[in-house]
């Protein structure tokens, strides 16, 4: 099969032509899947499109007349697709159901170090040569409440890294997991975690239930200084909310390695012009922000099963008609990485 690969990179390239082992003719693109570039696709049967491409109802009636049947995503969340426009469509849509929670939820325990113990400033002043410790005060993560949302694949892992930190740990999950039960972690409704959380960490997928979750009301509810991790999607935090409670020192620290907007912002080389997004350079503007460009999920082994779950898609679909694992285009909805059921307790 011919499969136009786009928003691709180097490493991508690497890892899927490892995975491909020549099976199939892979076009490797750097642009962006969107109405202005669907026309790349020419000449290909299948396209592997990745996490901020676009695949609304006019890319997908592109492609189609282009004569792609198949769209495998290179990524678990699937809320960028038009699926009843793909059912209409004829397309079929295949998609990387888990690679390693252990990269996202290593990432995100990361961020929570560094903006706990300063890392980046203290970095920084010692490349200077100022050795002054003023303002580099942290905490011990042994004894703090640590408040997850959602204990799917990722917040599991996530539970049992701050378990064994000495962390007090509370989660909320539709569908609580008993063996973390069993660990003495402890299910609340969201709010009643955002109150308790000394360091609430998020790991829900997107929905439409869990768009804006982390808003001005739940703010308002936390602890003054509590440090925020977001490490599943953008949309599920309301960036205006978070730079009212940063403005005030309400939120103590924030780290994000997903942004709303951050579709034409991250994996792009911008250094050389200025940020247009006003937002994400006020974000930027705050000593206890750490922004990381959605590379939570950069990791070898990481990397590896995508490439190989994408590949096994475009052969299953190939040989049948069908990918390996297919997201039904009937389920209107973003998959919930936790469970099946997507409301979370409010």
């Amino acid at each position: 099969m011919q499969v136009a690969v786009f928003s691709s990179r180097s490493y991508d390239e690497t890892y899927l032509c490892a995975a491909n082992a020549g099976r199939h003719q892979l076009r490797f693109l750097e642009a962006r899947l969107e109405a202005e570039t669907a026309r790349l696709a020419a000449g290909a049967t299948a396209v592997s499109a990745f996490v901020n491409d676009t695949l609304d109802a006019e890319v997908l009636a592109t492609l189609a007349g282009l004569g792609v049947g198949l769209v495998a995503l290179r990524c678990a969340g699937f809320n960028q697709v038009d699926l009843a426009a793909a059912r209409d469509l004829g397309i079929r849509i295949g998609r990387v159901p888990a690679y390693s929670p252990h990269a996202v939820a290593e990432h995100a325990v990361g961020l929570m170090l560094a903006l706990n113990r300063h890392l980046c400033r203290a970095w920084s002043r010692v490349r200077e040569g100022n050795f002054v410790l003023d303002g580099l005060i942290g905490f011990d993560m042994a004894g703090k409440t640590a408040g997850i949302v959602g204990t799917g694949t990722i917040g599991r892992v996530v539970a049992r890294i701050l378990l064994g930190f000495g962390c007090h740990v509370i989660a909320t999950d539709p569908a609580p997991d008993p063996e973390l039960e069993a660990k003495g972690v402890r299910y609340l409704p969201f709010l009643a975690l955002a109150e308790e959380a000394d360091i609430l960490t998020l790991h829900c997928p997107l929905t439409p239930e869990t768009r804006h979750l982390v808003n001005a009301e739940a703010l308002a509810r936390m602890k003054r200084g509590v440090m925020l991790i977001n490490t599943s999607r953008g949309a599920v935090v309301d960036t205006r909310a978070l730079i009212g409670a940063l403005k005030s020192g309400h939120l103590g620290s924030l780290g994000l390695d997903v942004y709303e907007e951050e579709s034409h912002l991250f994996f792009r080389d911008l250094s050389s012009r200025a940020i247009a997004d006003d937002l994400f350079a006020r974000l930027l503007t705050f000593p206890n922000v750490l922004i990381t460009g959605h590379q939570g999920f950069f990791t070898a082994e990481a990397l590896t099963a995508i490439a190989e779950t994408t590949i096994a898609n475009i052969d299953q679909f190939a040989a049948t008609g069908a990918p390996l694992h297919e997201v039904s285009v009937e389920r209107l909805a973003p998959p919930a990485e936790a469970t099946s059921t997507p409301a979370l307790g409010l």
